[in-house]
């Protein structure tokens, strides 16, 4: 793993924002949102691994809105007024109609949405954004503890300090160790 790969695994919402990461955009261009969206294509299914311009235009629309509502909700302040428009603008922008259906064992609902595939993708991410704000989990969302990292996650564990234990963790034990090495010479 590296500082080029998206981490995934956060909410939908989360590893789209973790994205825009401070060594650069990790969408900067359709290819690139046609591989995120590949490791993304359990949560979002219909949409491939392939994008266009369109695509990437609205998607980092999304991006932008949704790391301004969520870095402030991280930071203790209110959210944009103009990012939860954005947001609420994305998910109307393609309309869904939910779908109910037994799968054998259990309800399933799924939402088909009308309007361009740009729209259509926008909109679910919009909507996974809008679905964490509005839920009460939010108020854990934490920036990551490296100080070069602008990553966000949701702790499972209260103690958690890092976006990944192997990216950002790693580093900042490294640099501990070095720095307690450096501060004792003639140790080996």
């Amino acid at each position: 793993m590296n500082a080029t790969t998206p981490l995934v695994g956060e909410p939908l919402a989360i590893d789209l924002v973790n994205t825009l990461t401070a060594q650069g955009d990790l969408l900067d261009a359709p290819e690139a949102l046609g591989a995120w969206l590949a490791l993304e294509a359990d949560r979002l299914p219909g949409f491939g691994g392939t994008a266009d311009r369109a695509d990437l235009k609205a998607v980092r629309a999304v991006r932008e809105h949704a790391g301004a509502a969520f870095g402030a909700l991280a930071e203790g302040r209110r959210p944009p007024e103009s990012s939860l428009t954005g947001l609420a603008a994305a998910v109307n922008a393609a309309p869904g109609r939910t779908r109910l259906a037994w799968d054998g064992a259990a309800v399933a609902a799924s939402v088909a949405r009308e309007g361009t595939a740009a729209g259509r993708l926008a909109a679910e991410l919009a909507q996974a954004a809008v679905d964490l704000l509005t839920d009460p989990a939010v108020a854990k969302l934490r920036r990551c503890g490296a100080e070069d990292c602008v990553m966000l996650f949701a702790p499972a564990h209260p103690r958690r300090q890092w976006c990944s234990p192997e990216r950002c963790g790693n580093r900042v034990r490294v640099a501990r160790h070095y720095e307690r090495r450096k501060a004792s010479p003639g140790t080996p």
